[in-house]
């Protein structure tokens, strides 16, 4: 309050000596290109997202809808079903129009400050600048907090991001040693500590452990909020470098290389994706591996397969074959979508690919280098230092996820701008 005192009063002085000038955010030509899509670069943050021509362009048009609707509904010839359309189309496009003013105000608030912040010409004016400046970043970050609220209302839901997940996870190949079966099994840690640090449900459906410790082949199901729209991103070839910790090139101290992939799969419902049973073949067998004396004293492992693409689904971990059955169809049928959902990312090119990849299994999406202590994300070349932190599945992890959710989002509304741009070209 002292803050916005002081400002106003200065404001008011100041401004008698020099012309303020006031531009809003939504209704100011952009310099030329104005509506080009912008490189990578160019819109990491936020407000320069915003501040884009094709994005102000949309925004301007979103504006214009709704007044444009306002007036209408207050034409009294309207029919009752007309009338109805425009309250829900008005009801719509409220809470947009809201913060639209909102950042428009916030911006003209912070241009003020920055032209008062220009205008010191005294000692006694100069004291005052820290106060200055610290209510124009407490005034970004308002302007912030609007355009993450913004995005949040135009960017679509995804159909299945609220889904449960199959999580699953292959040892890959080495160019030497044995650091890639005990990878795989970091990582299956580290999603497993994520579920618990974000208070999720974590069930083992499959585990193939190797020799030393290692991991072949795992699979869980993950189930809680949203699980779906934080890890769908995740899937992808996962690189490590670093050197063994035994053997010959432990002490030479050579850095060898390998990989693992991950697979995230949306848990469906019947309804989502159809299953004839004359297209199953349903084999049973002893299951291996730790259990006591349940294992290899009966057929409760299930085999599933797939006839018409040949895929095939096992699942071991229950001690009831029923309960194993019903699990591996959950697994088949967020494969069969999975392979549905990568034939239509072939077929289109969209702008999210710059940032997130195609979102197939063979890409690789990141690097942990154990010898320089670093995470690469290639995705949108984000780096964190501490690879173990990384691995435990915490803060540092969920970061991280956060800042490809958000990559992802801008990425879909470039997208829906340029394409409200493109269609208000062609008409």
């Amino acid at each position: 309050m002292m803050i916005t005192f002081i400002r106003r009063l200065f404001l008011t002085t100041l401004s008698c000596r020099h012309m303020i000038k006031k531009k809003s955010l939504f209704y100011t030509p952009v310099p030329s290109p104005p509506l080009l899509r912008p490189q990578r670069s160019c819109h990491q943050d936020l407000r320069e997202l915003f501040k884009y021509g094709v994005i102000q362009n949309y925004l301007d048009n979103l504006s214009k809808e709704y007044k444009h609707v306002s007036q209408k509904l207050n034409d009294h010839l309207l029919s009752e079903h007309h009338r109805r359309a425009l309250q829900n189309q008005y009801a719509k496009l409220s809470p947009i129009a809201v913060l639209l003013q909102d950042i428009q105000n916030a911006e003209i608030e912070a241009e003020e400050l920055e032209t008062m912040s220009k205008n010191f010409d005294s000692g006694a004016e100069k004291q005052l600048l820290n106060l200055f400046v610290e209510e124009k970043e407490e005034v970004s970050r308002k302007i912030e907090v609007f355009q993450r609220k913004l995005l949040q209302i135009l960017i679509p839901k995804e159909k299945h991001d609220e889904k449960d997940v199959i999580l699953e996870v292959t040892s890959g190949r080495t160019t030497g040693g044995d650091i890639c079966q005990q990878f795989t099994k970091e990582i299956f840690e580290m999603y497993q500590n994520y579920a618990d640090y974000k208070c999720w449900n974590f069930t083992i459906l499959n585990y193939t452990s190797a020799e030393y410790g290692g991991l072949h082949h795992a699979s869980a199901r993950i189930s809680g909020n949203s699980v779906y729209r934080h890890l769908k991103y995740e899937g992808g070839t996962h690189r490590v470098q670093r050197i063994p910790e035994i053997g010959l090139s432990s002490r030479m101290q050579r850095i060898h290389t390998g990989t693992m992939t991950v697979i995230v799969l949306p848990e469906l419902e019947e309804v989502d994706i159809q299953l004839d049973p004359k297209d199953l073949r349903v084999d049973t067998f002893r299951a291996k591996g730790a259990g006591g004396q349940h294992v290899n004293t009966t057929d409760s492992a299930v085999r599933i397969v797939h006839l018409p693409t040949g895929m095939s689904v096992e699942c071991q971990q229950e001690r009831s074959q029923l309960q194993n059955k019903e699990t591996a169809l959950r697994i088949l049928r967020a494969k069969l979508y999975q392979q549905t959902m990568e034939r239509g990312l072939e077929q289109r090119q969209t702008a999210r690919k710059i940032q997130v990849g195609t979102r197939a299994q063979s890409d690789r999406i990141r690097t942990y280098n154990y010898v320089q202590d670093r995470v690469t994300d290639h995705r949108i070349s984000h780096i964190s230092r501490d690879v173990m932190e990384m691995l435990c599945g915490g803060s540092v992890l969920d970061h991280l996820i956060t800042k490809l959710l958000e990559s992802a989002d801008r990425e879909v509304f470039l997208e829906i701008a340029a394409g409200s741009y493109e269609e208000s070209k062609g008409s």
